[in-house]
Parts: structure tokens; sequence; C-alpha cells
């Protein structure tokens, strides 16, 4: 299901777990956005082994461009997740964090885990957006 949208909302990228594992790139509900945690795995390959701040960025990217196929946009993020294996690269996947959302500034999570399904992935990240009508007030 590369790069499709189904009837229920749900975005597919054609990644490799998609399918295998049974979920969505993302789900739009209502006015929510929500992306699944993204890596730095394009094409069935990791990107960036060994650099926290590049894989930062493509993951994001990854995620970003689902986002825009939900028809929202990056100033509509109100909320992201990363997940980051090395203590020690927490500042680097920050500054990417920073570079891509500072003029938005999300709420922000991040924690530190033991393992993502590939020992070379350093980081993924979760991305929530809220699409605001024309004429409705944020709050």
């Amino acid at each position: 299901m590369s790069g499709e949208t189904d009837a229920h909302g749900r975005i597919f990228s054609g990644g490799p777990w998609e399918d295998r594992y049974g979920y969505a790139r993302a789900v739009v509900a209502g006015p929510y956005v929500m992306v699944s945690g993204c890596t730095a795995t394009v094409g069935g390959e990791v990107q960036h082994v060994g650099d926290a701040f590049n894989q930062t960025l493509t993951a994001i990217s990854i995620a970003l461009d689902a986002v825009e196929k939900a028809g929202v946009s990056i100033d509509d993020v109100v909320r992201t997740r990363m997940f980051v294996v090395n203590a020690a690269d927490f500042d680097e996947v920050g500054r990417a964090h920073g570079q891509v959302f500072g003029a938005v500034r999300p709420a922000c999570t991040s924690v530190q885990v033991a393992g993502l399904v590939d020992p070379r992935m350093l980081v993924e990240v979760e991305v929530e957006a809220y699409r605001v009508d024309r004429g409705e007030e944020t709050r």
C-alpha cells in the first residue's frame, strides 16, 4: 500500500514494517493526525548509521511527509515524541528537533529506550498534528 491513503483516513508509506506488523504510517481521526514512530529507514535501509542528528532529521522528514499527505502542515504539529537509544545522543537529537520545529514549538517528550527494531537505529520520532478548521480559534 505504498504512498496510499485509504477511505478511513489511514496513510501508508510503503515502509517494510507497515504490512508485516499491521499498522498505518499515520491515521487521521477527526481534527487529529497521529503519525506512527518513524526512524531513518528509507527503502528498507537504515540511513546515517552512527549519526543521531541526521537520523533524527530523516525520521522527522518521513513523519512530516505523512502529515502533509493528511492535508496539514508543520505549523499544525502539536506534539512530538523522541525515543533515543543512547543518552549521549539527546543533545544531537534535540538539536535536530529544534532545527525543524524551532518556530513551531510543539509539546515534546524525549525518553531513553533500551533499543529499537534494528540496532543501527538511534532514534524513533512520533508526531501529532491538529487541524484547525478555518474560523475556529486555537486553544
